[in-house]
């Protein structure tokens, strides 16, 4: 069939189309990242057939139109998806060289005939058997029995027809959107040089440690690294990633913003970055504008990421592994992460329905051929237990790294956290001239805001008090989280220990990722995970002085916050556990014994009764998904219900240049860059809230009992809604609604 004659496209011909995604996969043959020859060959077949379809004179008529500037749309009394007819053209006989030549048949008609989701491929052939035989009238066509209609089903579970699939759709879309399908990476491994030269600016002898020793060797094996905080895991991931594609995975975007500018500083030299290096997360082309000076290339820098073209990616969960939903393209992202490596770093940060959706993706990407490596700071051994099951890890590949220093000092406090403690040891270490750089971490954000409100009024305004949480707009938070970073810094500009006096109060928003080193910690106990994770945050290279205690744990939390109560969310039994571990806590506390209370307190068999361990069993259906029972457009895998909103006073504030900002987004006249940035700066008055609280506000409003506000209209079909609060220094303010008295006004 001469394809040259048929058009895939109103402007482009089936020949030209399927040319340039033989160039794709011939690219990514190069690169190494198809290495079985007889995959490569049915990739190269799926790419010539998979539009043979489109030859049908009914759609050659709507594409002529197309081209024409005319709109035919699809009539589906006449015509039948064009993948489903591309089946008929593909020959049994040309599969007769492969090993199983029934089974490469079976492969490749699957990946070309549920290429597109446009229903069932099988239903159709059954259902409108005359019509399919009406438009392939003329063309030399071949049968699809039964025995083959059964048996490509079948295809959905089979390994190498979901790699046929994936990489057709990768060759497809890259072809079809005109964008590169990979770039190489061959050069990771000398970047890597980079950041040991300017270790070497401060410490001549410096060389990787055996964390990053262990992770270079282990280059291409499942390992997992449990090191104490400190020590360069992200560098470690990234010696073990090489010069291969690699994907950094994280739960929070601060730490993936900040590794983003660590990797792109340190390591690549700011040097060739919008072929090497992306970020993915909902906010990634808001990111960049911020970051880059000018428009030029931004909006394609951001689609290689989210096209998954970029050799290093650092990403939140959701981004990657919503495949394991297993919608109709699954396959896409699944061949991709089959020749990637990837880190999972804080996996003891992510809820049990979240560690389901992981556990399970590793279980897939290990099965198709990639790689994993597991980093962390902290790991229960029941979630080690959970790995295991599912993830082919071999035991000399599971390591631990701690040193023998002494970072932590460890008093418990067999009571809640309160304002007038942490207050009067501050005044004592400034009477005695002690550098006094103080970290309290509460368990929620109306506690943090009431330990804040406390200090300043027992210490007064004049201090150096300061608050930092998730309910801030992102003007402030991206302020506050700045400022933290340089007030926790370890080394002042001349190299010395940095000493300063000020408190900063938080919540478990510091304990990922974040490079600060507070001289004390006052913190509430939430789990041994948790608190080791914020001790992390304390003394973070060990410079400085334990002769007395400088981690002060309070062992009492708000009865309500724990399971089992109607707003309970931290785990009744690990923290009772946590408790128990923490019983004779007092003192210096070296690293390995904080694994030895992980590893005595946190095994599966003690924690098997949890809330957390039944959440997680019970979300056992995610292994049990069907290929295509779910629509990509039902899969919501953030887990996180929330509402983004301007708070009242925030807009009242600032209404005029809201106002402003609002109008230049809506106008269609301006550029799209320009208008991406406009939007970026009215997002910055913005934050989001549980949507369980907005759902009460929304509640509030029908019941006169508070103020509605006009929200701020972004387009035809958008808008950001302006919801009654307080909001002052210490953030957003929840409302109590139930017992307020709203003019239920419109301003």
């Amino acid at each position: 069939m001469e394809l040259q004659k048929y058009l895939a496209k109103p402007e482009e011909t089936i020949k030209e189309h399927v040319d340039k995604m033989l160039e794709e996969l011939d690219r990514m043959w190069k690169y190494g990242y198809i290495q079985d020859k007889e995959l490569y060959e049915l990739i190269r077949i799926a790419c010539i057939h998979h539009d043979d379809g489109k030859v049908n004179p009914e759609m050659q008529k709507r594409l002529e139109a197309a081209r024409k500037g005319k709109k035919y749309r699809f009539n589906p009394d006449r015509e039948i998806p064009h993948n489903v007819l591309s089946g008929f053209f593909l020959d049994r006989r040309g599969f007769d060289y492969f090993t199983d030549p029934d089974t490469a048949y079976y492969r490749v008609l699957f990946a070309i005939m549920y290429h597109h989701d446009y229903g069932d491929p099988m239903e159709y052939i059954i259902e409108d058997s005359d019509k399919i035989e009406e438009l392939l009238d003329g063309f030399d066509t071949f049968v699809i029995k039964r025995k083959t209609r059964n048996a490509v089903r079948e295809m959905s579970e089979d390994e190498v027809a979901v790699k046929v699939k994936g990489f057709l759709h990768i060759c497809d879309y890259s072809a079809s959107g005109g964008y590169c399908s990979e770039y190489p990476n061959d050069f990771l491994d000398g970047c890597m040089e980079n950041i040991k030269k300017k270790w070497r600016e401060q410490k001549p002898d410096a060389d990787w440690n055996e964390l990053q020793k262990f992770c270079r060797e282990k280059s291409g094996e499942n390992i997992i690294a449990v090191a104490q905080t400190g020590m360069g895991k992200t560098e470690a991931g990234f010696r073990w990633i090489g010069n291969n594609k690699g994907y950094f995975v994280l739960p929070l975007r601060t730490a993936i913003n900040a590794i983003y500018d660590r990797v792109r500083k340190n390591i690549l030299l700011n040097e060739k970055i919008d072929t090497r290096l992306s970020i993915l997360h909902s906010e990634s082309l808001e990111y960049y504008t911020g970051q880059f000076t000018g428009d030029t290339g931004l909006l394609e820098y951001e689609s290689r990421g989210k096209h998954l073209s970029m050799p290093l990616s650092i990403s939140t969960l959701d981004q990657l592994f919503d495949f394991v939903m297993r919608y109709q393209t699954y396959e896409f992202k699944l061949a991709t992460l089959s020749f990637s490596r990837i880190v999972i770093d804080e996996i003891q940060m992510y809820d049990p329905e979240l560690l389901r959706y992981l556990i399970t993706g590793l279980k897939y990407i290990t099965e198709m051929g990639g790689k994993v490596a597991v980093m962390t700071a902290t790991l229960a051994p029941f979630i080690k237990d959970l790995l295991i099951q599912s993830v082919p890890f071999k035991t000399e590949n599971i390591a631990v790294f701690t040193d023998d220093s002494l970072r932590h000092h460890v008093e418990v406090r067999d009571r809640k956290i309160n304002a007038e403690e942490i207050g009067e040891f501050y005044i004592r270490s400034n009477r005695d001239r002690i550098s006094s750089k103080i970290l309290v971490v509460c368990n929620t954000i109306r506690k943090a805001q009431k330990i804040y409100g406390e200090l300043r009024e027992q210490l007064g305004e004049t201090e150096s008090i300061h608050i930092l949480h998730s309910r801030f707009i992102r003007k402030d938070r991206a302020q506050l989280e700045h400022e933290i970073l340089n007030f926790g810094r370890t080394y002042d500009e001349n190299g010395q220990i940095d000493c300063q006096s000020g408190i900063w109060i938080s919540t478990s928003l510091v304990e990922a990722s974040l490079d600060i080193d507070f001289d004390y910690l006052f913190t509430e106990l939430l789990d041994l995970n948790s608190l080791f994770q914020r001790m992390g945050r304390c003394n973070r290279k060990g410079k400085k002085p334990t002769g007395q205690p400088n981690c002060i744990v309070y062992t009492r939390i708000d009865a309500e916050h724990l399971t089992g109560t109607t707003h309970g969310f931290i785990d009744r039994t690990l923290f009772e556990l946590s408790r128990e571990a923490l019983k004779d806590g007092d003192g210096l506390i070296t690293e390995s014994r904080k694994i030895e209370l992980l590893n005595k307190y946190f095994t599966t068999e003690q924690v098997r009764s949890s809330d957390y361990y039944q959440k997680y069993e019970s979300a056992s259906w995610i292994e049990g998904i069907k290929p295509y029972q779910f629509q990509k457009n039902d899969v919501c895998m953030r887990n996180i219900l929330s509402e983004t909103v301007i708070p009242s006073p925030v807009y009242m504030q600032n209404q005029q240049e809201i106002d402003a900002l609002a109008e230049a987004v809506r106008d269609s006249s301006v550029c799209y860059m320009d208008r991406v940035k406009t939007r970026e700066k009215l997002m910055q008055y913005t934050l989001s809230v549980p949507y369980w609280y907005w759902i009460a506000y929304k509640k509030a409003l029908v019941k006169k009992k508070a103020v509605m506000f006009e929200p701020v209209c972004l387009g035809r079909h958008e808008t950001l809604p302006v919801i009654e609060s307080s909001y002052d220094e210490a953030g957003f303010h929840q409302m109590d609604f139930e017992n307020a008295t709203a003019a239920g006004e419109f301003l």
